[in-house]
């Protein structure tokens, strides 16, 4: 193969790990690339554009409107500066400065992670609530009404929702305590797709807001990203995103903009470093379409397949295939590191899922792995077990 990657010198590599980021996401099908090499062609007011995507990400979640970002990082951000701004544009100018503004974003003390950061920087202050009973196996209880009731002060705007299979449950009550207290709430859903039925769920189950990456699962442009909830607080965050350095007289707002609440525009916004291209936006909503509509029982049948062909193709290993959110297959190993490492070394470099190999377990993950690169899988995992 002899192409942009070889022209510059870089390895390409297997991606058995998943749709990681640092591996370049998923891998686009030709519908979603030939819808962005035509959205490359063509000028188009970005604002109208968006307005285009918010319907059909709206159709999909059941949401009052949506919009495409620049990753599910940056719809927290933008998710968080909605709910301190809402479509006040003087508030919109002093993000992330939030002095004397109500900016507290509540959030249970087991949901915390790593992204909380993406909310901070829009000048968020996190305000740790419940206890970590279960995680500890101190206790069984989790987070309680009272809990969310003693946090708040005047100054708390939003609870955020850190969504996976073992909290999922907890939403409902959750966002009915917190919107019935007048907080919005937030839900990062990031990569809790498959199934497509959570493309839903989440707004179903009291979200104001919702989060989605647009590079995983649905299939889309590795760098975006999709926020979806109230139209006001979409608004909000697609003003604080988008270019806004236009006449005031000759200013066309996105069709959900209510413009007797946001009468002129405001200037750029935190949002502004995250703009996202028109080819982008095209290929995120064909991919969402495209993901929104597929058999899920026949991709899960076909990968299936494949991964009882590369464990078959292991004989003496032990092997099962697990159905979690993706299907995979774990490979019991007595040196996950040392194998690991010797997939990394091969002409190939093949990458699996590590999750558990200081416990003896490879996972192998087909979702960002074409079937023509099977054999490649199959004959590096040899070699690495040997």
């Amino acid at each position: 193969m002899n192409g942009i990657y070889e022209r510059l010198g870089v390895r390409r590599r297997i991606n058995a790990a998943g749709t990681l980021t640092r591996l370049g996401g998923s891998l686009m099908d030709d519908a979603v690339l030939d819808a962005m090499r035509d959205a490359a062609r063509s000028s188009v007011d970005i604002a109208e554009l968006q307005s285009a995507a918010s319907r059909i990400i709206a159709s999909a979640t059941g949401a009052q409107a949506g919009l495409v970002t620049s990753g599910a990082s940056a719809a927290l951000t933008l998710a968080a500066a909605a709910c301190i701004a809402g479509l006040d544009i003087a508030r919109m100018a002093r993000l992330p400065d939030t002095r004397g503004l109500p900016a507290k974003i509540l959030m249970a003390r087991t949901h915390r992670n790593a992204y909380d950061h993406a909310l901070r920087l829009a000048g968020a202050e996190i305000v740790d609530i419940g206890h970590n009973d279960r995680g500890t196996g101190a206790g069984i209880r989790g987070l309680e009404a009272w809990e969310i009731d003693a946090a708040i002060d005047g100054q708390a705007i939003a609870l955020a929702f850190s969504a996976t299979p073992e909290t999922a449950g907890d939403l409902p009550a959750v966002a009915a305590t917190a919107r019935a207290r007048g907080l919005k709430v937030i839900v990062d859903a990031a990569a809790q797709l498959p199934p497509v039925s959570n493309l839903r769920a989440f707004v179903a189950a009291g979200a104001d807001l919702v989060v989605f990456s647009g590079g995983k699962a649905i299939g889309g442009p590795q760098g975006t990203g999709i926020l979806a909830g109230a139209r006001d607080l979409i608004a909000s965050a697609l003003l604080q995103q988008l270019d806004m350095d236009v006449a005031p007289a000759r200013w066309a707002a996105p069709d959900f903009v209510d413009r007797a609440k946001v009468p002129v525009p405001p200037h750029h916004g935190i949002g502004r470093g995250f703009k996202v291209g028109k080819e982008d936006i095209a290929g995120l909503i064909v991919a969402l379409e495209r993901f929104a509509a597929r058999d899920e029982a026949q991709a899960a049948a076909t990968t299936r397949k494949r991964l009882e062909a590369i464990g078959a193709a292991l004989p003496g290993r032990t092997t099962r295939i697990v159905q979690g959110r993706a299907t995979t297959l774990e490979i019991d190993v007595a040196d996950g590191p040392a194998a690991a490492a010797k997939l990394l070394a091969g002409e190939s470099p093949i990458h699996v899922g590590e999750r558990d190999l200081a416990k003896g377990t490879m996972i192998v993950d087909l979702q960002a792995v074409r079937p023509e690169s099977d054999a490649i899988l199959i004959d590096g995992l040899k070699r690495a077990l040997a």
